[in-house]
């Protein structure tokens, strides 16, 4: 399996694992996921569940 790689920067986790400051979200049937650092950036989007397409 791959490393987890963040849906907006592509920046990779180290290791197979999701970190625990990682992000999950579920857009169209699709599980995304999202670094630490797009998370913090975007977190009131992602609270209010509104898709990525729209950051």
């Amino acid at each position: 399996m791959a490393n987890p790689t963040c849906a907006l920067c592509g920046q990779q986790a180290d290791s197979e694992d999701l970190p625990l400051t990682w992000v999950t979200s579920l857009e169209n049937g699709r599980q995304l996921v999202y670094c630490d650092r797009c998370a913090r950036d975007n977190v009131r989007n992602i609270e209010t569940k509104l898709d990525s397409a729209w950051w």
